[in-house]
C-alpha cells in the first residue's frame, strides 16, 4: 500500500523526474531574490532539509510566502527535479504553498541558529526542532531498535519488570517513595508528638493504611525480578525506566533514566563478559552503519574525532584485568590523581579513564572487585574477599556496563544479606530461586542514556533524554 504522506527522507530518496510531491514540515530558512523565493523545510525524519524554489510566484503564492518565517509549519506541493545548486541532489519546484501553523518571529524562541545547550533545556518541548536534538532523537530511536534486535537474535525474551517495588536492589536507599498517605497528616502527627513531649519518630507512619500495606518505592533496577524469569525461560532482558533519588546535579546523573538489563541462566562470569563485549560492539556498529548522516553531524559539530574513537572500540579486543591488577597499575601513578587509589576503594572516573586511555589503550573489563564495594547478590570468590563482578570501561567515558555472576548458593546469599543489614524477609522470593532448582547465572546493566552520551559525543546526560528529571527539575 502506497504511503499517502511521504516523509522528506523518502522524497529525498526518489529519482527526480518532475513528479508531483507534497512536502510537509517546519521552515528552517527562507530567502528571497528578485524573482525567486527559496524555502528550506525539515520534518525531522532525517538530518537533511529539502528546498522548495518558487520562480516568479503568482500574487496569491507571493502573499503567502511573505508570511513565512522560521518555525512556521507548511505544506508545499510542486515538481521534484534535479537541483542546480551544490550540496543538494533534488529540490521542489513549488506550485502551491499553505501555512499550517504560524510561528511569529517576535516570539518564536528558535529564530536564530546557534543557541546554548543551557537555553535549549529551558524549552525542552521545542528543542527537538533543532539539528542537534533532532539527531539525538533519531539516535535514541535507532539505539532502542538495535538493543531489541541484538537480544531477539540471540534468543532472549523481553520481560517487563515492575516499576513499583518493596525491595531495594542496590541497597543504597536512594529511592522515591510511592504512597497514597497524606504527607500533611504525617507532618501534623509528627508535630503533635513533639508538642506532647514525644520524639517525632514516635508518631510512626502506619503503612497498613497505605495502598500497598507496606513501604513501596519506584524501582532502581529490574534485575532481581528479571532473574526470576531467567530461571524459567533461560535468557531475558529488561529495557525500561528506573529511578534514583540521588541529590546530584552533575552532567552524568538523572533521577529518571532507562536501563537495559539482561539475565542469563547457565552463564558464568566469562560468558557474561563475552556477551557484554559483543553487545557494546554491536550497538556502536549499528550507530556507525545505520545512522551515518547523524553520526557525521556529531563528529563534525559536537565531538570531533568521535567516529574514529568508536571505530577503535569496535576493532579492539577488550582487555580483561582483575581489580587487583588494575589497582597495582594505578598505585604506580598515584600522584596523577585527585583521589588516591588504594585496594578497596571504588574507582573514580579519573581512574577509569587512565586505565583505558593510558595504561591499556583500549576498552577494559575489570573483574573480581572487593565484596565491600559491590552489591549483596554478586557471587563470592573462593578467597572470601572478592566477588565475581565485572565492569566495562571505555575510552572517553569510563564505566559503561556493570554486571556480575549472581550468587546461586542459598547459604552464602543469606550470609551476605545478613552482613549488609538487609531484611531477609524482603527477599524471600529471591531466596526461593536458590531453594528450588538454582543454577549458575549472570547478568549486567547498561544505562541507556550513558550509551547515548558515548555514541553521540554529547556532554550532558540531560541532553540525550527528551525530558530530563533531576533535583528541582520535574517539568520543562
Amino acid at each position: 500500500m502506497a504511503v499517502e504522506k511521504p516523509l522528506i527522507k523518502e522524497i529525498l530518496s526518489q529519482k527526480p523526474e518532475g513528479q508531483e510531491v507534497t512536502v510537509r514540515g517546519w521552515v528552517r530558512t527562507k530567502r528571497d531574490t528578485k524573482n525567486l523565493s527559496f524555502v528550506q523545510v525539515n520534518d525531522g525524519s532525517c538530518f537533511a532539509s529539502i528546498q522548495a524554489a518558487f520562480d516568479n510566484p503568482s500574487a496569491g503564492i507571493e502573499a503567502v510566502l511573505k508570511k513565512i518565517t522560521t518555525g512556521v509549519s507548511v505544506s508545499i506541493t510542486g515538481k521534484l527535479v534535479p537541483s542546480p545548486a551544490s550540496g543538494q541532489a533534488v529540490e521542489v519546484q513549488g506550485t502551491s504553498v499553505e501555512i499550517l501553523g504560524d510561528a511569529p518571529a517576535d516570539s518564536y524562541p528558535l529564530q536564530k541558529k546557534n543557541h546554548s545547550m543551557e537555553f535549549l533545556r529551558t524549552i525542552a518541548h521545542l528543542r527537538v526542532r533543532t539539528n542537534t536534538f533532532g539527531a539525538v532523537a533519531r539516535m535514541r530511536s535507532q539505539m532502542s531498535f538495535a538493543i531489541h534486535t541484538f537480544f531477539q537474535e540471540k534468543g532472549f525474551q523481553y520481560v517487563h519488570t515492575p516499576l513499583i517495588t518493596a525491595s531495594d536492589c542496590e541497597g543504597a536507599g536512594e529511592m522515591f517513595r510511592v504512597t497514597t498517605l497524606d504527607p500533611q497528616e504525617i507532618a501534623e502527627a509528627a508535630y503533635k508528638a513533639g508538642r506532647d513531649g514525644r520524639a517525632p519518630e514516635d508518631a510512626a507512619v502506619d503503612y497498613g493504611d497505605d495502598f500497598f500495606g507496606k513501604p513501596a518505592n519506584l524501582t532502581v533496577s529490574g534485575q532481581l525480578e528479571a532473574e526470576t524469569y531467567a530461571l524459567g525461560v533461560s535468557r531475558v532482558y529488561t529495557f525500561g525506566p528506573t529511578f534514583r533519588a540521588e541529590n546530584s546535579n552533575t552532567t552524568r546523573h538523572l533521577a529518571e533514566f532507562w536501563m537495559i538489563e539482561p539475565e542469563m541462566a547457565f552463564f558464568r562470569l566469562e560468558d557474561n563478559m563475552d556477551i557484554a563485549e559483543a553487545f557494546i560492539k554491536y550497538l556502536i556498529n549499528w550507530a556507525l552503519e545505520k545512522c551515518a548522516e547523524d553520526m557525521a553531524f556529531f563528529d563534525s559539530r559536537i565531538h570531533p574525532g568521535l567516529i574514529e574513537t568508536l571505530k577503535k572500540v569496535t576493532s579492539s579486543d577488550f582487555a580483561r584485568v582483575t581489580y587487583t591488577e588494575a589497582m597495582k597499575e594505578l598505585e604506580k601513578h598515584a600522584e596523577r590523581f585527585e583521589f588516591k587509589p588504594y585496594w578497596g576503594c571504588d574507582l573514580q572516573s579519573e581512574h577509569e579513564k587512565f586505565l583505558t586511555e593510558e595504561i591499556y589503550g583500549r576498552p577494559v573489563i575489570l573483574t573480581d572487585y572487593p565484596k565491600e564495594i559491590k552489591a549483596f547478590y554478586m557471587k563470592l570468590n573462593d578467597d572470601g574477599k572478592t566477588v565475581r563482578a565485572m565492569d566495562i570501561l571505555v575510552p572517553g567515558l569510563g564505566e559503561i556496563i556493570g554486571g556480575s555472576e549472581r550468587e546461586e548458593n542459598l547459604e552464602r546469599l543469606e550470609n551476605r544479606i545478613k552482613e549488609l543489614g538487609l531484611n531477609k524477609e524482603d527477599y524471600w522470593w529471591y531466596l526461593d530461586l536458590r531453594r528450588f532448582g538454582s543454577v549458575p547465572h549472570s547478568g549486567f546493566g547498561l544505562g541507556f542514556e550513558r550509551l547515548l552520551l558515548y555514541v553521540t559525543g554529547m556532554a550532558n546526560i540531560r541532553d540525550v533524554i527528551p525530558y530530563p528529571r533531576a533535583p528541582k527539575l520535574a517539568d520543562f
